[in-house]
């Protein structure tokens, strides 16, 4: 019933999210007539980058704080397996680094970290949108931060119970993440093949 309750929390986060992202578009659109093509690609990517980490890291802070209750009750009774209840508590924080890499990416490619950006990106009507879309992708992947949370919780349970099986429970919690590597690997690729970034 928890993990139910987590979920269609989850979900709710993740729909208004998406929904703001929709108005903020729709908003940015409007505001923007009279701006160059160059601020309403840089816009767009502020945004995309907002949604991508907003997502992923809504994700992985369930995810976190689900596996953190089980390695919280562990390790009070056996301190002693806390080195390994931290790597499996740790696991669904990875999702939001591969939103952090993609995000920094975006804004170098749009010049708003330093430099002047990719002129073939910046001029471009379409990238903007399309880095809206690489966000979604990554973001809406980083969801498995949050089944991942619940396995790797299961794991140091487990571990807890028998801390030779460590080892078993991390390769168990790391299944969701491949998800979340498929999304940031096809969202590197639209970055680096389609969008030319780097």
């Amino acid at each position: 019933m928890k993990s139910k309750s987590i979920l269609i929390g989850a979900t709710l986060i993740m729909a208004t999210v998406l929904a703001l992202s929709v108005v903020a578009l729709a908003q940015e659109e409007e505001t923007t007539e009279g701006a160059t093509q160059q601020q309403k690609t840089q816009s767009m990517v502020i945004l995309a980058c907002a949604v991508a980490m907003a997502i992923a890291g809504i994700a992985s802070a369930i995810g976190i704080s689900i596996s953190g209750v089980s390695a919280a009750a562990v390790t009070a009774e056996k301190p002693e397996v806390f080195s390994k209840v931290l790597i499996l508590e740790m696991l669904p924080m990875t999702q939001t680094i591969y939103a952090f890499i993609a995000s920094v990416l975006l804004l170098m490619g749009a010049g708003l970290l330093g430099g002047a950006g990719s002129q073939s990106f910046l001029l471009d009507p379409t990238a903007g949108s399309s880095a809206i879309f690489v966000g979604l992708l990554i973001g809406l992947t980083g969801l498995s931060a949050i089944n991942q949370g619940l396995i790797a919780s299961a794991g140091i349970t487990a571990t807890g119970r028998n801390p030779a099986v460590a080892g078993r429970g991390i390769m168990l919690a790391v299944m969701p993440e491949t998800i979340a590597i498929f999304g940031f690997l096809v969202g590197m690729l639209i970055i680096v093949l389609g969008l030319k970034i780097l």
